[in-house]
């Protein structure tokens, strides 16, 4: 029923990348959906302050779980590699390998998110009338992260071998699940936020043990027994040496988020609803460039292992090609539909004319958000994660904190418009030292890079 597997080495590039792509893309878009009703849940029914509760949480979410999301992409990028070698032992110990630090990586979470999410909401300048809802919502949220880890590594593995219709699936039923939980929860129990953050937790765990059970009965190398549960040593270097540049990348990256996130924080409660409707809007534009994203990704990693290096350099042009389209495309749609769109979150006039300001700058010039990602993903799938953390952090980060603490202090300049233009600026940035960056690198090396 499923294509449980794609070899990305042989065939037309673009058939490849899209049979891979859409249905990841599907998949964050069904998620976003159910996220998106997480938000409107709250937001008719719980009040402004709810919803910007809930909205504010995200960048500080992505801040503490980014580092262990890097380690996921190191996961894919070791399995793809092995997968495109045809290299059988290491691939068995990658699983196992995998799945334990999942493990590992949710109980740390837990622990840390638990403790420091109301200090890290203070240095957030959250407004105390959204302070103690996003507290509770982040302890619950962090209470059940392990399932969300198991999911995100198992995924990752799934991917690996270009299986991107059975993670689908899983997380159509999962999503289905949090929205009845959400409407339960919400409405029937008057449970606010908290019920919002149990219905995640309980949906992430259905994903995570189904996702556990796909691995357990496969009968390839991906096949997960119990038994053999341990850390590989060498095979856990060669994932860190991949995910630990990346996820301190995404740290780094949400961190600039944050401080933005506190800019917007000092327009008040009303500001912050309104940027976070906005937010998930423009969420399902993103996620349909990042699918095109990760297939690079999975493409170059599978390619590099199995010596192709040819296919690579026609990737980088088909899916810049498809992520600019996308991007363009999706973001104007979504700007020009925009207060219609925000009315489903808020019927607040104000909430909805703050959403609108930043529609405007994010939403018309997306696309360089994607090719920006994309291209990142491109130098990483060939092993290199040093070399885009470093122009990453220091062109879409630190360009966007001196951007905030130079223009947006001037009086005349100090508003959220000016806030959401260091975007596009940095994004533009740091793709064209991206771009220069990897054709050094591709044309310095040859196919023993990884």
């Amino acid at each position: 029923m499923f294509a449980r597997q794609i070899d990305m080495t042989e065939g037309s590039i673009f058939a490849k990348l899209m049979k891979f792509s859409v249905p990841l893309i599907i998949s964050n878009i069904l998620q976003l959906m159910f996220n998106a009703a997480d938000v409107i849940v709250v937001g008719r029914f719980a009040g402004d302050n709810s919803l910007a509760a809930v909205g504010s949480t995200g960048s500080l979410i992505n801040l503490l779980v980014n580092l262990f999301v890097g380690l996921s992409v190191g996961t894919n990028v070791v399995a793809a590699n092995f997968f495109g070698a045809k290299k059988s032992y290491e691939l068995k110990q990658t699983v196992h390998t995998a799945i334990l630090l999942s493990v590992v990586s949710g109980i740390i979470l837990t622990a840390v998110g638990i403790v420091f999410t109301k200090p890290i909401l203070h240095l957030m300048q959250a407004p105390e009338e959204v302070l103690n809802l996003a507290a509770l919502y982040l302890k619950v949220y962090f209470g059940g992260i392990t399932a969300t880890m198991i999911y995100n590594f198992g995924s990752a593995l799934l991917r690996a071998k270009g299986d991107t219709q059975r993670p689908l699936v899983i997380l159509f039923i999962a999503g289905l699940i949090n929205v009845l939980l959400n409407l339960f929860f919400v409405i029937k129990c008057s449970m606010d936020v908290a019920g919002v953050a149990l219905a995640t937790v309980i949906s992430q765990t259905f994903a995570a043990v189904f996702v556990i059970l796909i691995l357990c009965f496969e009968k390839d190398d991906f096949k997960l027994n119990f038994r053999e549960l341990k850390m590989n040593g060498s095979i856990l270097a060669k994932i860190i040496r991949i995910g630990v540049p990346a996820g301190l990348q995404g740290i780094v990256f949400s961190f600039s988020n944050v401080i933005i996130q506190s800019s917007i924080n000092s327009f008040g409660s009303i500001a912050i609803a309104g940027n976070s409707a906005a937010c998930n809007l423009e969420g399902f534009v993103y996620t349909s460039m990042n699918g095109f994203s990760q297939g690079a990704l999975t493409f170059c990693s599978q390619n590099m292992g199995a010596g192709r290096k040819d296919r690579i350099k026609k990737l980088v042009f088909v899916s810049q090609a498809v992520v600019i389209v996308i991007g363009e495309g999706l973001g104007w749609l979504v700007y020009l539909f925009g207060e219609t769109l925000i009315g489903f979150y808020t019927k607040n006039p104000e909430v909805i004319q703050h959403g609108m300001i930043r529609l405007s700058i994010i939403c018309t010039t997306y696309a360089l958000c994607g090719m920006m990602d994309c291209m990142a993903n491109t130098i990483r799938g060939i092993g290199h994660s040093l070399i885009p953390m470093i122009v990453t952090l220091v062109g879409a980060c630190g360009l966007r904190l001196v951007y905030l603490a130079t223009f947006f202090q001037i009086p005349a300049l100090h508003s959220e418009l000016t806030i959401f233009l260091s975007y596009p600026i940095s994004w533009l940035v740091t793709f064209l030292f991206l771009a220069g960056s990897f054709i050094i690198i591709f044309n310095k090396k040859s196919s023993k890079i990884l």
